[in-house]
């Protein structure tokens, strides 16, 4: 079987591709990589900006179609991305996260501790729903384990 090697870049359909970009690059660090007035695909009618997390090498394109609805919201009820999760080192370090996060205003759920991880949850300007999430790989493959 062929293979692949990991995650390339991840495209959110966006209703402000200007809003969106500030709010990442000012909440989750990413930086401008390149910016397209009109999709660089044939057919594709969308603005896109393409962002890049620096420590992680993750891209995250923002396409604002142009027939996207102003009044449209993300659910993650309706067949498509359920969510996008980012993964954190360190239980201290998901800490971090909640208070950057409550200095910016943005809304987030408590850190939520399972035995597997432990996760924060936020809403991006079009609430996409983001996690910050740490693993606890030892638990999550007890749970594999026992799960066969």
């Amino acid at each position: 079987m062929p293979h692949f090697t990991g995650v390339s870049h991840v495209e959110l359909s966006v209703r402000d591709v200007d809003r969106s970009a500030t709010w990442y690059q000012q909440v989750l660090g990413m930086q401008l990589l390149l910016a397209f007035s009109q999709h660089p695909t044939a057919g594709v009618a969308a603005r896109t900006v393409q962002l890049f997390h620096p420590a992680t090498g993750l891209v995250v394109g923002l396409l604002q179609h142009d027939q996207t609805a102003a009044d449209d919201v993300f659910s993650e009820l309706r067949v498509g991305l359920d969510h996008l999760s980012f993964a954190v080192e360190s239980r201290a370090e998901l800490d971090q996260w909640a208070e950057h996060l409550e200095a910016h205003g943005v809304e987030h759920s408590p850190i939520n501790d399972q035995p597997h991880g432990s996760v924060l949850v936020l809403r991006d300007p079009d609430n996409i729903q983001l996690e910050l999430f740490v693993l606890n790989v030892e638990q999550a493959m007890e749970e594999i384990t026992r799960a066969l």
